[in-house]
């Protein structure tokens, strides 16, 4: 996306923009307060605080025990909610797959890997996993492995190789290390700190027909178009707060084909109904508001901001480095911006741009043990996200950059 392309982008998407910020009481309450944390967590439409309301106050109930009218209609706007995330991932076989509700992404892929992957692997098989991205998607892995271990099962986790230029995936190198024990890639979407889209598509490509493809999708559900059926992965999870609903609620998709059908150990526990009310409708909202137009803009707002900070001697931008000026034709970044000032830290970065009205997130983003040693401050943008918000950032970045505010 060259820089006119990306004010075209801007342009031809600005009513539509206006019309759905509209829609966010929370901003439109603090017109003077940008937040650029939406990575962490999204904001949420009216239609989504409506359809939590008129539950809460019509038909709330516990689902799955009670056959009285407000048990049963809960019930089904649970069961409702599974199908509604099958059709919103594009699943190619809505009945023979398997949709499990969570508390989010950091739960369901602990759930998969300690309540499903420890069920099937057995003495010898592999797994690979990336130990650059959230600590989510690492720790878990090795949890299983030990627990494995305990019951006399070893079985070896690789580090899941990355290109140094890039911080893409490096599918070459992937493909060379899977062997016929290699049972089980755990993948990420969307990096959570570099905005990369990690081409998952090639991941098949490497892997070949038979190993288990799992994906960390926090931060692509919901930004994005997102196709089980494109992508070809056997298991997706992802959280419904950064997708537009109420914490506490997320999914683990699976496929259940190249291994057995996901479900978590244990007797569930009452579900969390109203969570699961707030995703069906946001799900519909972001469908209805259009993915493909979210995406655009989130992606012309981040090649805004990196074009800009890509000119400030002060500051260094983190992932490839080939895709930060306007004039980039290199795949620009999801809506996601991080980087550090030279001599500012990252903390007292954050604190300065929230006295400016700014909302950022200045840490470390809970990467695993192979990430940044060093915190930074991350831009997340979402569709809400205003283009009078970024270059604000950027004049107050510009005026940092130039010796102001020290």
């Amino acid at each position: 996306m060259a820089g006119d392309a990306i004010d075209v982008t801007l342009a031809d998407l600005h009513d539509w923009h206006a019309e759905l910020r509209a829609q966010f009481p929370i901003l439109t309450a603090n017109p003077h307060t940008a937040y650029l944390d939406s990575s962490a967590t999204a904001q949420k439409p009216q239609a989504v605080l409506d359809a939590v309301h008129h539950y809460l106050t019509t038909t709330n109930a516990n689902a799955g025990r009670g056959t009285y009218p407000w048990a049963t209609t809960t019930t089904a706007q649970v069961e409702a909610t599974a199908e509604r995330i099958k059709e919103h991932l594009h699943d190619p076989d809505p009945a023979t797959s398997t949709v499990h509700l969570v508390p989010g992404t950091s739960a369901g892929l602990r759930a998969v890997a300690t309540d499903w992957l420890t069920g099937w692997l057995t003495d010898g098989d592999e797994i690979i996993v990336p130990f650059a991205d959230h600590q989510a998607n690492a720790q878990p892995w090795l949890e299983a492995q030990q627990l494995l271990a305990r019951r006399g099962i070893r079985i070896t986790v690789h580090e899941l190789p990355y290109e140094t230029a890039s911080g893409d995936y490096d599918d070459v190198a992937l493909a060379a290390m899977v062997t016929d024990r290699t049972r089980l890639v755990a993948v990420t979407h969307v990096h959570h700190v570099y905005g990369a889209h990690m081409n998952v598509d090639r991941i098949r490509r490497a892997v070949g027909p038979d190993v288990v493809v799992c994906l960390d999708a926090a931060q692509s559900v919901g930004h994005m178009p997102v196709s089980v059926a494109g992508l070809d992965v056997d298991v997706l999870v992802f959280s419904g707060h950064k997708a537009m609903a109420l914490p506490g609620v997320g999914a683990v998709w699976c496929r259940g084909t190249r291994a057995p059908a996901f479900a978590p150990a244990g007797w569930p526990g009452s579900p969390n109904t109203v969570g699961a009310v707030s995703l069906c409708a946001a799900l519909s909202w972001l469908d209805q508001a259009g993915l493909d137009r979210i995406d655009r803009w989130t992606v012309a707002l981040g090649a805004r901001l990196t074009d800009a900070l890509h000119h400030l001697d002060g500051f260094e931008v983190l992932g490839c480095q080939a895709s930060l000026a306007a004039t980039s034709t290199v795949q620009r970044r999801q809506g996601i911006v991080s980087f550090r000032h030279h001599t500012i830290d990252a903390a007292d970065l954050g604190f300065i741009l929230t006295d400016h009205g700014l909302l950022v997130r200045a840490d470390h983003h809970c990467q695993a043990g192979a990430g940044e040693r060093d915190g930074s401050v991350r831009v997340s943008t979402h569709a809400y996200t205003a283009v009078d918000e970024i270059d604000h950032l950027i004049h107050v970045l510009t005026d940092l950059d130039r010796g102001a505010y020290r």
